[in-house]
């Protein structure tokens, strides 16, 4: 029944796939405009520059908008695969491609036995939602490595760490996907494999890591959490200025510093209660590495200085791989990320000029988009915390009472014949 029913669920994904990606191509190609500033200018000015300057043999060393780790010259350079397409064209259809990969990957792994097909379901619906954005930026490709990654982890650590290291040189962002990481070869092969291609770039193009004195030099974007306090404070008299800076578009003036500060303290807190969660928590099931991942992405993304819309598909793509393990505890936070990629695409481009100008409706828009980010990660957070570390949900169940399930928490063994959810009893690839 249970094979039947995956089945029946996945059979129209390949539908809702074709037509939602056509009509993002339609977007990206022009074939029909969507409405608000044009998306696509990333990739056809300033992507197809650095390439011309990549194939020269050198990062983008006098241009501040080169903000990324060196192995981001290879998304840059892919285009160059199809030399019979103009270099956006080739760009939005290898985009396309690996899109695919990642729904394909997701529909493999929910057909196996003990698993689940929400997590294609998640990825089908969720990418689209971010309107034609998320073709013009190369974070699908990112996107792509995190989630094979994290497929891979629980059998073949050592995929899990090579992978990881790769997309850090990608993005720096999945360097967490090996947060809840515990055989000592993932960590071995991702520092292996970061030394390796790091040594690459140095040994063949000069400056691969200029990227950080960039970002260390950024704002705060006026899509950010801080960037919150400026939208109300030019209501009462703030001086300050908004204008493009870094590649975004970022407040400037009185306090902007002091935000800016504010913003790594909160993500600085984030890291310290990530460490501090992987020192205590002790109950690792096969979901532990994804729904981890996707709680750090969660925090650091909220917390970041700059939130970019092409960011919400990382979470897009976490929320999947979580989804496809029955037992995951993040399916709430998975709905409250769709709801805000949802309210992205209004933010950004519908609306952008209005977020710009500070007026009711931008605001309304971010405090919304935003809010929905703090509450997807504080109940994401809280999720994986009682999940895993002892003693954290003992409030919930009174001792001794009748069928609570304690397995897990506070290290007693469960008594037999209580309920335990799919997925943590039977080894892989064993049907529930």
């Amino acid at each position: 029944m249970e094979t039947t029913g995956t089945r029946r669920s996945l059979a129209w994904l390949p539908v809702i796939w074709c037509l939602t990606r056509t009509l993002l191509l339609l977007w990206v190609l022009k074939v029909y405009v969507f409405p608000g500033p044009d998306v696509t200018s990333d990739v056809h000015v300033i992507y197809q520059g650095w390439y011309g300057v990549l194939r020269g043999g050198t990062f983008p060393l006098d241009d501040v908008t080169w903000q990324y780790p060196p192995a981001a010259a290879l998304a840059i350079l892919s285009p160059g695969l199809l030399p019979f397409l103009d270099y956006a064209t080739a760009f939005f259809v290898l985009v396309c491609v690996t899109d695919l990969v990642v729904l394909a990957l997701l529909v493999y792994t929910g057909r196996r036995p003990g698993r689940s097909p929400r997590g294609a379901w998640v990825w089908a619906v969720g990418v689209p939602l971010l309107g034609p954005t998320v073709y013009a930026r190369y974070d699908v490709m990112v996107t792509a490595v995190a989630v094979a990654a994290l497929l891979a982890g629980a059998r073949h650590p050592r995929t899990l760490g090579v992978l990881a290291a790769f997309g850090a040189l990608l993005k720096v962002w999945p360097a967490m996907l090996l947060l809840a990481a515990r055989r000592r070869s993932a960590w071995v092969s991702a520092l292996g494999t970061g030394l390796l291609v790091s040594a690459l770039f140095l040994l063949t193009m000069p400056g691969p890591f200029a990227f950080l004195t960039f970002q260390r030099d950024r704002g705060t974007e006026v899509e950010s959490l801080g960037a919150l306090v400026f939208h109300v404070a030019r209501h009462f008299g703030w001086q300050g200025e908004i204008k493009l800076n870094y590649g975004s578009i970022e407040f400037l003036g009185p306090y902007v510093s002091e935000v800016s500060t504010g913003a790594l303290f909160f993500t600085g807190a984030a890291f310290g209660w990530l460490v501090l969660w992987r020192m205590l928590a002790r109950r690792f099931e096969e979901h532990t590495l994804a729904d981890a991942a996707f709680v750090a992405v969660l925090m650091f993304t909220t917390t970041s200085r700059v939130i970019s819309p092409q960011y919400m598909v990382w979470l897009v793509g976490l929320a999947a791989v979580c989804l496809c393990f029955p037992g995951s505890r993040m399916r709430l936070p998975v709905v409250l990320v769709l709801v805000a990629c949802l309210v992205t695409v209004l933010e950004f481009p519908l609306y952008f000029a209005d977020v710009v100008a500070s007026n009711g409706l931008g605001l309304t828009l971010l405090f919304l988009r935003n809010g929905l980010l703090v509450a997807a990660t504080l109940i994401a957070a809280r999720a994986l915390w009682r999940a895993t570390v002892p003693g954290a949900a003992s409030a919930r169940v009174p001792a001794g009472s009748a069928g609570g399930d304690r397995s897990g928490v506070s290290g007693e063994p469960e008594p037999a014949g209580a309920r335990r959810e799919a997925g943590d009893l039977l080894p892989p690839g064993q049907p529930s």
